[in-house]
C-alpha cells in the first residue's frame, strides 16, 4: 500500500481541466498534481512529484493495481518532457529512449523520437538526431508533422546537405505556423546550394510576407538584412537600399539595418542620406556595437562631403563616446573581478520570474550590469547564465530542505512528548476492556455454532424463556421430591406435574419455528453490535500504532536525509563556484575583446580627427593665400 497523501482541491481541479483531451480521464491524482505544476511552468516541482510517484509505482509488488498504471506511458513520456523543458537534456534523452523502447502507441513513440532528435540537434549531435528521426514510423501527430520535417531540414543545413534541405523546405512551406521561418531557411538553403539568384528571390519573398507577432516580424527583418547584405556585397547599392528600407525602425535588427543601410548609401555616394541614417542610429544606446560603428562612420561621411570641420567635431564626439565606453568596460571588469556581477544575478526577483532575461533590463545601472544585456546575446553565455541561476535556485531549495528536516525533528519531538505520557494508561485500560471483549466474541461464536446445529437438530429447550426455564426447573424439583411413592395423593400430584410439563413442552414445540426465527434475528442484531465493536477495536489498534509510528523510527531516516542534503548542497555550491568563475571569465573575455575593438576605433578616431583638422585648416588657408 502507498502512504496517504493529500492534494489540494485547487490542484485537483486545475489538473483535471488542464489535461489534454486524450488524457482527460484522470485516474491518478498525483500524476494530475505533477501536470498542474507543469502547466504553470514549474517544471522542477513537476519533476519532483512525478519522479516520486514513478519510483513508488515501480516499487510496488503489483503495480497493475496502482492507479498510475492507467497513465504509465504518459507519465514516462511526461518525465522526459519535463526534464527537457527544465533543460536536463541527458536525463530527458534517457527518459525518451525508455518511451521509444516501451510498448506505447506509435503516435506517442513518434513524438518522443521527435523530441529526442531535437535534443540531439540542440547539442550539435546531428547524426544522432537523424537516427532518432529515422525511428519515426506509422501515424504522426498532426500538430508536429511539419515540425519534424522542419527539424530534419535544419539538420541537413547544419551538415552541409543544402540540396536535401531545399527539397524538404519547399514541401513544408505551406504550413502557416512555420511560414516566415521556412521562407528564411529556404533562402539560406538555396544560397548554400549554390543558387544565388533563387536565394535572392526567396529572401525577397521572406522579407515581404505578412506578419503581426514579434517572432515573425523579427524573422522578416532578418531576411531583409541578409538580403540587403548580399546585395551590398554584390555592389547593387540601390537595390540593397530598397530592401533595407523594409525593416522596422525599432525591431531587434534595426541597429544593424540602419548601419548597413548607411554603408550602402555611402557606397552609392549618397553621403547626405547616410548621415541621416547614422545620425538616427547614433542617438541610441551607446553600448551597442552598431551605434559605435555609426559614431565613427558619421565623420567619414562628413569628410566625403568635404565638410572637414564638421568631421573633426564628429570625430571628437566619437572619441568622447569611445573614451566613456572604455571607462565603463574597465569599471565592469573591475566589478566582475570583485564578485559584484554574480551578486547582481542572484537577486530574488531574478529567480522568481520565468522571464528572467527581461528582468535584466530593470537591474540598477551599475558597473556590474552595464553590458549584461549585450553579454546575454551570446547563446553560450545565456545558457551558462541560466545554469547558474538554476544552480542558485537549487541551492536555496536544499537550504530550505535542511530547515524542513529540522522542522520534522521538532514534529517528532512534540509527538513523543504528547503521546508517551498518555500511552501507558491507555494501554492498561485497553487491556482490561480487551479481556471483556474477547469473552463476548467467544460467546458469540458459541451461540452461532448452536444456532447452526439447531437447523438440522432442533432443540426447543434452548429457546425457552427465563420464566419457562424456572418453571421447568421447579417441575424437575417437584418430580424429584415426589419420587416413586404409591400413595394416592402423591400419584395425583405427579399427574398434575406431568400435565404442567406437557403444557410447557407443547408450547416449546409448537412455537419453535417462531422462536428460532426471533432468536436468529436477535443474534444478527447482537452480531452487528459486535461487528461495530470489532471495527472500533481495529481503529483503536491502528490509532495506537499510528501514535507510536508518529514519533518512532524516524531518527535514522532523517539523519540519512540530512547527510544526503548536506552532500548535495556541498556539491551544488562547488558547481556554483565553478559556473560563476566560468561566467566571470567569459564576461571578462568578451569585455576585453570589446575594449580592444574600442581602442582600435579610438585610434582611428584620433587619426581621423587630426587629419580632419589639418584638412579644415588647409581649406581655410587657401582663400587667404589667394
Amino acid at each position: 500500500m502507498r502512504p496517504a497523501r493529500r492534494l489540494t482541491a485547487l490542484a485537483v481541479v486545475l489538473a483535471l481541466t488542464a489535461l489534454p483531451a486524450a488524457s482527460s480521464d484522470l485516474k491518478d491524482l498525483f500524476f494530475g498534481e505533477a501536470l498542474y505544476h507543469a502547466f504553470q511552468g514549474r517544471y522542477f516541482e513537476a519533476l519532483q512529484r512525478l519522479d516520486t510517484e514513478l519510483g513508488m509505482h515501480h516499487g510496488l509488488d503489483e503495480p497493475e493495481r496502482d492507479t498510475l498504471h492507467y497513465h504509465i506511458n504518459d507519465a514516462e513520456y511526461s518525465v522526459g518532457d519535463f526534464e527537457l523543458r527544465y533543460r536536463m537534456h541527458q536525463r530527458a534523452g534517457r527518459a525518451l529512449k525508455t518511451v521509444l523502447d516501451g510498448a506505447v502507441d506509435d503516435a506517442v513513440r513518434n513524438e518522443a523520437a521527435y523530441r529526442l532528435a531535437r535534443i540531439h540537434f540542440q547539442k550539435g549531435q546531428f547524426e544522432d538526431a537523424l537516427s532518432a528521426l529515422a525511428r519515426i514510423r506509422g501515424p504522426v501527430p498532426e500538430e508536429i508533422r511539419h515540425d519534424i520535417e522542419f527539424l530534419r531540414a535544419n539538420i541537413y543545413l547544419a551538415t552541409s546537405r543544402a540540396h536535401e534541405a531545399v527539397e524538404i523546405l519547399e514541401h513544408v512551406r505551406s504550413d502557416e505556423s512555420l511560414a516566415g521561418f521556412v521562407a528564411y531557411n529556404l533562402g539560406i538553403a538555396l544560397l548554400q546550394d549554390g543558387r544565388p539568384h533563387e536565394a535572392i528571390e526567396q529572401l525577397s519573398k521572406a522579407g515581404q510576407f505578412a506578419a503581426s507577432d514579434p517572432a515573425r516580424l523579427a524573422i522578416r527583418d532578418k531576411s531583409n538584412m541578409v538580403l540587403g547584405n548580399i546585395l551590398f556585397e554584390a555592389g547593387e547599392f540601390e537595390q540593397a537600399n530598397l530592401v533595407l528600407e523594409r525593416g522596422q525602425i525599432d525591431g531587434p535588427f534595426s541597429n544593424q539595418v540602419l548601419l548597413l543601410a548607411g554603408l550602402s548609401q555611402a557606397s552609392a555616394k549618397h553621403h547626405e542620406r547616410a548621415l541621416v541614417l547614422w545620425s538616427t542610429l547614433a542617438d541610441r544606446e551607446p553600448m551597442d556595437v552598431a551605434v559605435q560603428e555609426a559614431a565613427l562612420a558619421i565623420p567619414q561621411a562628413y569628410a566625403g562631403l568635404n565638410l572637414h570641420g564638421r568631421a573633426a567635431v564628429a570625430y571628437g564626439r566619437a572619441l568622447e563616446l569611445f573614451d566613456g565606453q572604455i571607462e565603463r568596460i574597465d569599471a565592469s571588469i573591475r566589478s566582475i573581478v570583485e564578485g559584484r556581477f554574480l551578486k547582481a544575478l542572484s537577486r530574488e526577483e531574478m529567480r522568481q520570474d520565468e522571464g528572467w532575461i527581461i528582468r535584466l533590463r530593470s537591474l540598477p545601472d551599475a558597473p556590474e550590469t552595464y553590458y549584461l544585456m549585450e553579454l546575454t546575446a551570446s547563446n553560450d553565455f545565456h545558457t551558462a547564465l541560466q545554469n547558474y541561476l538554476d544552480l542558485e535556485e537549487l541551492r536555496l531549495r536544499l537550504i530550505e530542505s535542511e530547515t524542513s528536516l529540522a522542522a520534522f525533528d521538532d514534529i517528532v519531538r512534540l509527538r513523543r512528548l504528547n503521546y508517551e505520557p498518555l500511552l501507558p494508561q491507555v494501554d492498561a485500560e485497553f487491556s482490561e476492556s480487551n479481556v471483556r471483549m474477547r469473552l463476548r466474541f467467544d460467546e458469540q461464536k458459541q451461540l452461532e455454532r448452536q444456532l447452526k446445529s439447531m437447523l438440522t437438530s432442533p432443540r426447543p429447550e434452548y429457546l425457552a424463556t427465563t420464566d419457562e426455564r424456572a418453571v421447568a426447573a421447579s417441575l424437575g424439583l417437584i418430580e424429584a421430591q415426589l419420587g416413586t411413592s404409591d400413595l394416592p395423593e402423591m400419584d395425583a400430584l405427579r399427574r398434575r406435574a406431568a400435565r404442567l410439563r406437557g403444557v410447557l413442552t407443547w408450547r416449546l414445540e409448537t412455537e419453535y419455528q417462531e422462536r428460532f426465527a426471533r432468536a436468529h434475528a436477535n443474534f444478527n442484531e447482537a452480531k452487528a453490535d459486535l461487528d461495530a465493536l470489532a471495527r472500533q477495536y481495529d481503529a483503536f489498534v491502528r490509532s495506537r500504532q499510528a501514535a507510536t509510528h508518529g514519533y518512532s523510527g524516524y531518527d535514522v531516516q532523517i539523519s540519512r536525509l540530512r547527510e544526503r542534503v548536506a552532500e548535495a548542497l556541498q556539491h551544488v555550491e562547488t558547481l556554483i563556484a565553478r559556473q560563476g568563475k566560468m561566467i566571470e571569465a567569459s564576461a571578462i573575455e568578451q569585455l576585453e575583446a570589446r575594449r580592444q575593438r574600442l581602442v582600435q576605433q579610438q585610434s582611428q578616431a584620433r587619426f581621423g580627427a587630426a587629419d580632419s583638422y589639418d584638412r579644415a585648416a588647409r581649406a581655410q588657408s587657401l582663400p587667404e593665400k589667394e
